[in-house]
């Protein structure tokens, strides 16, 4: 959602008719990154699935994706716009229009400037699941403070979901680096 906004916005800003759609996706990015994540979750379980009886685990789904889809979409943009825009020129010199000059040639060139924030974002939405809870979804933290009120032990289940969020962070960095590395080698050659 976040790149298909941040390509939006850079095809539209600036035109006549259409340059109104840059300005909704600026709306949209700077609510969704003024506004803190509980609220946004908070709100949309509110109003759009408590009157409705949906499930809050859609709820949460669509609170997160909305969330992260913001911060996406100013990470591709910087991407984006950290090409040349000689690169730009090229493609539309080479006949190819607006849409296609950015699918063929500058996405494939950003793509390797946004994939550290990019992974960044990933890990910081798997950590912020951890607040689902606030809406009846049982998530890992929900779950350690569950164990936790049975037991009366709260230290230990939380260690364990700390843990458990730390090893999945682990592994998501590693493949994040993997995935660096193997798009980094087009570069070394």
């Amino acid at each position: 959602m976040g790149a298909f906004v941040a390509v939006v916005k850079q095809l539209c800003a600036g035109r006549r008719g259409i340059g109104w759609i840059a300005k909704i996706c600026d709306l949209y990015v700077f609510v969704i990154r003024g506004t803190p994540v509980l609220v946004q979750l908070l709100l949309i379980n509110a109003v759009l699935f408590n009157y409705r009886g949906a499930n809050a685990i859609v709820a949460a789904v669509l609170c997160f994706g909305i969330n992260s889809g913001a911060y996406v979409a100013e990470i591709v943009r910087a991407g984006i716009e950290s090409i040349d825009k000689g690169q730009t020129e090229a493609g539309r010199s080479l006949g190819l229009g607006a849409g296609q000059t950015m699918w063929l040639i500058v996405l494939p060139q950003a793509i390797k400037n946004i994939l550290p924030a990019l992974g960044n974002e990933f890990i910081v939405l798997v950590k912020e699941t951890s607040i689902a809870g606030y809406i009846a979804v049982t998530d890992i933290t929900k779950a350690a403070q569950y164990v936790g009120s049975k037991t009366y032990d709260l230290i230990t289940p939380l260690l364990i979901a700390a843990a458990f969020y730390l090893i999945l962070v682990f592994i998501l960095t590693k493949l994040q680096k993997l995935l660096e590395r193997r798009l980094g080698k087009s570069d070394r050659r």
